[in-house]
């Protein structure tokens, strides 16, 4: 029992959601949304902090059964986008350092040091991180207890041999992915900057670009140049190591603390590649190609991301054995298997018919806008290049001369070894998933508006679901793909996800476009039976508020069994996260403040928030008389809110 909730609010909403066929009901938040107590706030959240494993509590205790994070690695300090960050490092800067000056981390930094961290945080926003303070104040208090660690060994302290043992043990275990990136991190100190491209290109650091993975004939030269760089850098590099084991061993405690909560967790994994990774993984990417997103629906100009592209030349070896490219994507995904309950496929066009452009043309956007698929471009004249790598045949792309390249029309028609062919990341992923014991619903495809033909085979191929982000849904076609009532079993639901506007927001717009009494018609056919859907339809678009409520309702009553909610949406928050394809200080910054539940019931009060109990009841008094009368006790209960159950 929560400590804010009474007992019975769980046993009812485990209850209602058992009756409308849900499995999953998950909240989104990313590591610097969390909440931090105000002794150990360094100015961004993290779940590994005691205010983050606080909020865990309350987010079981609501009736969530896991939790959605966003990607966790390393992110750069001018670029805060979790989507940019390290695939397999994990981010120090969620490190909860005040741990370090406990016995665990044998009280390393001193809680005065710790303190005056805290206190330097320059005054901002409740509900806003600041990143640039954060960034360099956690690696400060790492570097302090690095320092002490270093001393105490060098005085042969034993808890700190035993520590300096442990950093040994898991620098082995972890070589696989730790040894490039520790290298990386060697030369971004060599250099000045992690910038790959303003590194030298003359003397010994000309083969620098190329050390973690060398070809053949620069090997022995490599080999050389990585142990100068080793024993020049030794220090700086069991500095990152000690970071590393950090954040793993915190990152560990939480999945336990989460399980013990009955939450699972979900992992990102973001389509994008940054500098550290691909140096890391060598010549396994497509020249002169970069990825993005074409034109479409949810972003009308398309996206010019620069990520790498996965060269499919490199995904199968000799005798059909996985090649480097293949060894790459499966190394991650079992790393992240290792380390979460599910994993969301971001962009999982990227690992089946991925948008590239010219990487060399002066317009990224032009370039995006004018790009071609990976896999279906047999005959393009603006891209000759691609021709050897499709998979489509020119026959199998839409006659239609208005047809854009990009349409999810584009390929009409493919024979089953063409999907094998599309599918051979995903089947490694999810091979590689159902060993580890997961099934089809622990993985999230984040697939949006645009859903590809070939796309489609292949999810089709594994009975894996789409995202289907109701505030987009288009009342004036039955068919949209974003409707509820066109929503299968294995699909995810959610009103909205970290790139949209918050409901919040939007019912301002709504009101003053005139769009809400068109909502709560729509919402009215799908919730009310019987004669009074007129009448509730009028009051809904009167109170947008209730109208809020009954967009929640309608994810629980339709038929998918995955439900999503995005912690703007549950908590009544109106600013946006992130808003794609924009640089901007807001960006990525909005979070959750330490007195998050006061604000919360408050805004229950004044129905501007999500209330869990009286959208339940509504999705199931619309499933009809049956129900309604034979659950008529538990509706009842239900109707009355959550503040009803408050301990």
């Amino acid at each position: 029992m929560h400590k804010l909730l009474g007992s019975g609010y769980r046993a009812d909403v485990d209850a209602a959601l058992d009756l409308l066929g849900k499995r999953k009901l998950v909240l989104a938040i990313h590591d610097q949304s969390f909440p931090s107590l105000p002794g150990e706030d360094l100015g961004r959240g993290s779940p590994y902090q005691r205010g983050g494993a606080e909020f865990l509590e309350t987010v079981a205790a609501l009736g969530f059964t896991g939790v959605l994070l966003g990607p966790q690695g390393q992110t750069s300090r001018i670029n805060p986008s979790p989507y940019d960050g390290t695939l397999f490092s994990r981010s120090t800067l969620a490190v909860a350092c005040h741990e370090l000056t406990t016995p665990t981390w044998l009280g390393l930094i001193s809680p005065q040091r710790f303190q005056a961290a805290v206190d330097a945080k320059p005054p901002a926003p409740k509900n806003r991180a600041t990143y640039d303070y954060a960034f360099g104040a956690a690696r400060d208090l790492l570097l302090d207890a690095f320092d002490a660690l270093c001393g105490r060994r060098r005085q042969n302290d034993p808890d700190a041999t035993r520590l300096m043992a442990e950093l040994d043990l898991f620098s082995v275990s972890e070589r696989a992915w730790l040894a490039a990136d520790t290298l990386f991190y060697a030369l971004c100190l060599e250099h000045g900057t992690d910038a790959v491209g303003e590194w030298p290109q003359e003397g010994e650091a000309s083969i620098d670009r190329h050390l973690a993975a060398p070809p053949e004939s620069l090997a022995a030269a490599a080999a050389a140049r990585a142990r100068h760089l080793r024993e020049r850098h030794a220090s700086a590099i069991e500095f990152y190591t000690f970071g590393q084991l950090i954040a793993h061993r915190q990152h560990a405690a939480l999945r336990r603390r989460a399980g013990a909560l009955g939450l699972k967790l979900y992992g990102d994994l973001q389509i994008g590649i940054g500098a550290p990774d691909r140096f890391a993984a060598g010549e396994i990417f497509l020249d002169g190609y970069l990825m993005g997103a074409p034109p479409s629906r949810t972003n009308p100009e398309g996206q010019p991301w620069s990520y790498a592209v996965l060269d499919p030349r490199k995904y199968r070896g000799q005798g059909g054995a996985p090649g480097p490219a293949l060894g790459f994507v499966l190394r991650r995904f079992h790393k992240m298997l290792a380390e979460y309950d599910g994993i969301r496929l971001d962009h999982p066009h990227g690992l089946v018919c991925p948008w590239v452009y010219d990487a060399l043309q002066a317009d990224p956007l032009y370039a995006v806008q004018h790009g071609a698929r990976l896999f279906e471009s047999p005959g393009l004249a603006d891209h000759p290049r691609l021709a050897p790598l499709a998979i489509a045949r020119a026959a199998q792309l839409n006659p239609d001369p208005h047809t854009p390249r990009y349409a999810d029309q584009w390929v009409t028609s493919l024979d089953d070894t063409q999907v094998e062919r599309y599918a051979v990341l995903v089947d490694a992923i999810m091979g590689a998933a159902s060993a580890c014991g997961r099934a089809p619903d622990d993985i999230i495809c984040e697939v949006l508006s645009t859903r590809p033909y070939p796309l489609e085979r292949v999810m089709a191929r594994h009975h894996l679901g789409r995202f289907r982000v109701t505030q987009k849904a288009n009342l004036d076609d039955p068919s949209d793909v974003y409707r509820t009532e066109n929503a299968a079993a294995e699909d995810w639901v959610m009103v909205g996800t970290h790139d949209t506007a918050p409901l919040w927001a939007l019912l301002e717009t709504w009101a003053k476009n005139g769009n809400l009494r068109r909502q709560a018609d729509y919402l009215a056919w799908r919730l009310v039976p019987g004669p009074d859907r007129q009448g509730t339809a009028a009051r809904w678009a009167a109170t947008p508020a209730a109208l809020a409520n009954a967009k929640l309702a309608d994810l629980f009553a339709c038929a998918a069994r995955q439900v999503m909610v995005f912690m703007s949406d549950l908590l009544g928050y109106d600013e946006i996260y992130n808003a794609p394809g924009t640089v901007s200080a807001a960006n990525w910054s909005l979070r959750i403040p330490p007195d998050y539940w006061n604000d919360y019931t408050a805004k229950l009060s004044a129905g501007m928030a999500f209330d869990i109990p009286r959208a339940l009841a509504l999705a199931l008094t619309s499933r009809g008389a049956e129900i309604a009368s034979t659950h008529r006790e538990l509706i009842s209960r239900l109707e009355r809110g959550m503040l009803a159950y408050r301990a």
